[in-house]
């Protein structure tokens, strides 16, 4: 069970981010044991959380960073993430983005349209350079996650549809410009169940063995990630199933000598080690309900009210364990302070018996929290405490 500093929260304005780097570095190490003695090349997806302390640690254990703004190329090769470890993804990039990438000579651009890929090749063009890059397919897998979180479907945006794949393969191999280095797809986030993955690794066979009897060989197959995390009870899954979801890849690609598997992970890396810290301001009685107002709000902690996600609600006690509920309990509806109704983290839910100062942890928010929050309603936002 997590032990939580309650010297280092006691003095501290909350709200706040927690970080538990000892959790996190044990993730990182079951990853590395997994893939040990595999061609397998890790990048740790930035849009997970940002923040450059966490960054450095990504990069001192020799992982590489996934992209998708400029702004967080520079931000991971500021951390020490080497250009060429960096993968570069995003419907959206704009030409500065893309002679940034080109200029910093990154890894490889995941593009994701006919459209970008002769924009990259015009702008390689005219800097006289070569790009690299993966072309990022639509594979048409369900990965049986929220609407908002799937990115593997014909209706979603991302992604070269597989009918336009040949072209875009002509297209790069016919540059002087480009170099086709591999081949991408990312299905969604939060995926719980491992068949989608085999599903994604045996399409990856499919169109690596149609290419190679054309001639086109991909060093790169990148299979992106998207492995969820238990929000429910973190500390029985501190650290998620890699074991499952390697096990299930490394039986259903095929890799040819010389060609490298790539993976993208943010959540799965970072959700667990993180909890948001807040104090109860006042319980308030209301006519069907009570409600536990807390000083964190939707600015600080936004899947909640975006996706309507559930965060695990713990109460602190003296020595940082969290309280048992096998004591008095009430139900309440903890929300934050925010303007707005969505400012919700949780309706109905069992807890000790609060009172106005109580400290209170939501759990597994170290994915999407930090790198999510906002100064709406013009709230500060307090500096983040890595405990080692």
């Amino acid at each position: 069970m997590t032990k939580f500093d309650m010297g280092a929260i006691a003095s501290r304005k909350t709200p706040f981010y927690y970080y538990d780097m000892a959790l996190l570095q044990a993730t990182i190490d079951e990853i590395k044991s997994l893939t040990a003695g595999h061609p397998v090349h890790v990048h740790y997806a930035v849009k997970a959380n940002g923040n450059p302390d966490i960054l450095k640690v990504f990069a001192k254990s020799g992982f590489g960073a996934d992209c998708v703004s400029g702004g967080e190329v520079e931000a991971a090769i500021a951390a020490g993430i080497k250009p060429e470890d960096i993968g570069y993804a995003g419907v959206g990039k704009t030409d500065d983005e893309l002679r940034l990438g080109i200029d910093k000579e990154i890894g490889y651009f995941n593009v994701e349209s006919i459209e970008e890929l002769v924009r990259i090749e015009e702008l390689a063009s005219e800097m006289g350079k070569k790009a690299r890059v993966a072309l990022r397919v639509n594979p048409g897998i369900d990965a049986h996650t929220h609407e908002y979180i799937t990115t593997g479907l014909a209706e979603n945006k991302f992604g070269i549809d597989m009918s336009r794949l040949d072209e875009a393969v002509d297209i790069a191999v016919n540059s002087g410009s480009l170099e086709l280095v591999g081949l991408h797809s990312h299905i969604g986030s939060q995926i719980t169940i491992t068949e989608p993955f085999a599903l994604l690794c045996r399409k990856f066979n499919d169109i690596v063995e149609r290419f190679r009897a054309k001639g086109v060989e991909f060093k790169v197959l990148n299979i992106g990630g998207g492995l969820g995390v238990d929000y429910e009870d973190p500390d029985a899954n501190p650290i998620p199933d890699f074991k499952g979801y390697f096990d299930t890849v490394f039986a259903n690609i095929k890799l040819a000598p010389g060609q490298e598997l790539h993976c993208e992970f943010g959540r799965s890396l970072v959700a667990q080690f993180g909890s948001l810290i807040g104090q109860v301001i006042y319980v308030k009685q209301g006519p069907n309900k009570k409600f536990a107002i807390i000083d964190a709000g939707m600015n600080d902690l936004l899947r909640p009210a975006l996706y309507g996600a559930h965060h695990r609600i713990d109460v602190l006690g003296e020595d940082g364990l969290p309280l048992p509920l096998d004591g008095e309990t009430e139900v309440y509806d903890v929300v934050g302070p925010i303007c707005e109704s969505s400012d919700t983290f949780a309706k109905d839910e069992k807890l000790p018996v609060l009172k106005r100062g109580a400290y209170v942890a939501l759990r597994s928010a170290g994915a999407y929290g930090e790198s999510m929050a906002s100064a709406y309603n013009m709230r500060c936002r307090n500096e983040s405490l890595l405990n080692f």
